[in-house]
């Protein structure tokens, strides 16, 4: 059916500017889409002074404009390039003042290599830190080992490397292969449980781990903390051996000994057959020379021993000829000692005739008897000096005494009651009682009057 609309009428139109339609179009992106991870390589890198940051980033065929802020910014811990592969958390949104399609990068974070560069550089300042690449915890590797346990895979080119280099220098030497895998997810928990079970059955005196050159992703199960662990925690000495010269892993660092290949490995742990028999070869020479030498010795010493050797028969005879030599000196001793005492024994008793107690004694009983006597006649005339002195002392103390006086018809008279001597009428007062001492008595008395004359 055809409808006529009629000229008059107008069709109603909604008509946007350029900023309303950027801006819806900014709303509709950033509403629709959520935070997404992406990956690309880093191109165009533009860092103006304002601290932000604007890229391309691109794949095989086709790229995306992308802008990093300055507070994002600060919390990189790798500094982007042109040409580094990233990983990035970003939001979807539109530049309103160009029309262009962005995205807003809110976390990057390096990929493949670069990431794994970057936490093999965490880990090897981590272990550090921690001292598990110190040289004191390093082992020494045997001189002389009977056997020798390798860690690898049991297919790989290092272990045909590793058994034709010891067969070639050392082919006495044992081999003990651990098989694991060098590669891959579970490469590096059969490391650590290889190392651990060789430790466990201490069958070998020495481990090589390791495994032929590859990219760093392949060689990334060497990186593993687990496995730097285990290495440390070995009682047997560990070489390793990872990849080529230049390839350096977190193992080679904890190891006792890093060997650039797994050939140089075999090299350093075993002993060049032929340098061994050409050293023995000298140490025989030299100690035939030795024994040579000392032989000729021995031989002179015997023949000197022998000149000096006398048959039992003189020996006897000179024995007992220094025997008889003995016997007489002793006897000549024994009359000279017996001579040299009698003489002593004769000195002494003249010396007891001279001084006999008995002489000795008579003087000192004389000069007793004497002694005694003039002891008693001394003690008689100071008794007789004593009893005078005695006499005339009691004489003038009886006529000091108070009782003398008393016979001259005195009398002392005391005051009561305090018992005081009366010196003076002034101490009495009439009505005092007084007591008259005399030569035979008392008086007991009132004072009735008082003449101071």
């Amino acid at each position: 059916m055809l409808e006529i609309i009629p000229n008059n009428l107008e069709i109603t139109r909604e008509i946007y500017t350029v900023s309303q339609l950027n801006q819806l179009a900014k709303s509709l992106l950033e509403g629709t889409f959520p935070l997404i991870w992406l990956s690309g390589e880093i191109s165009n890198l533009s860092q103006p002074s304002s601290g932000h940051m604007y890229f391309t980033l691109k794949d095989e065929t086709a790229q995306v404009r992308c802008a990093m802020f300055r507070f994002r910014n600060s919390l990189l811990s790798f500094t982007p390039q042109n040409g580094m592969q990233v990983l990035a958390r970003a939001k979807v949104s539109l530049y309103e003042g160009r029309g262009e399609f962005q995205l807003i990068i809110e976390q990057m974070e390096e990929a493949g290599d670069g990431a794994l560069r970057r936490a093999f550089e965490l880990l090897k300042h981590k272990l550090a830190a921690q001292g598990l690449f110190n040289s004191e915890h390093k082992k020494t590797l045997p001189a002389f080992p009977k056997s020798i346990g390798v860690i690898t895979s049991p297919t790989g080119a290092a272990i045909k490397d590793i058994i034709s280099v010891l067969k070639r220098r050392m082919p006495l030497i044992s081999i003990i292969i651990y098989p694991t895998a060098v590669q891959g997810s579970e490469a590096a928990a059969q490391i650590v449980k290889a190392i651990e079970l060789a430790n466990h059955r201490q069958e070998c005196d020495v481990l090589i781990v390791g495994r032929g050159g590859g990219s760093l992703e392949d060689l990334w199960p060497f990186n593993e903390e687990s496995v730097a662990h285990a290495i440390f925690n070995s009682e047997l000495t560990i070489i390793s051996a990872v990849g080529h010269e230049i390839d350096y892993t977190i193992a080679d660092f904890v190891a006792d000994v890093r060997a650039p290949t797994p050939s140089a490995a075999a090299e350093l742990v075993s002993p060049q057959q032929t340098d061994l028999l050409q050293h023995l070869q000298l140490c025989y020479q030299s100690l035939s020379r030795q024994f040579n030498v000392f032989l000729q010795q021995a031989q002179q010493q015997i023949i000197w021993l022998t000149k000096r050797l006398q048959h039992p028969k003189q020996r006897l005879q000179t024995r007992a000829q220094q025997l008889d030599y003995l016997e007489q000196r002793l006897l000549q001793a024994q009359k000279q000692r017996l001579h040299q005492k009698q003489a002593e024994a004769h000195k002494l008793a003249i010396k007891l005739q001279l001084y006999n107690p008995q002489n000795l004694i008579k003087p000192l009983l004389m000069q007793h008897a004497s002694l005694c006597q003039r002891l008693n006649k001394a003690v008689e005339l100071l008794i007789k000096k004593n009893q005078t002195d005695l006499a005339q002392l009691s004489g003038a103390l009886h006529n000091l005494s108070p009782l003398a006086t008393l016979q001259r018809g005195y009398a002392i008279a005391y005051k009561q009651p305090e018992q005081t001597i009366v010196h003076n009428v002034t101490e009495l007062q009439v009505g005092d009682k007084i007591i008259n001492q005399l030569h035979q008595g008392k008086i007991h008395c009132i004072v009735e009057k008082i003449d101071n004359d």
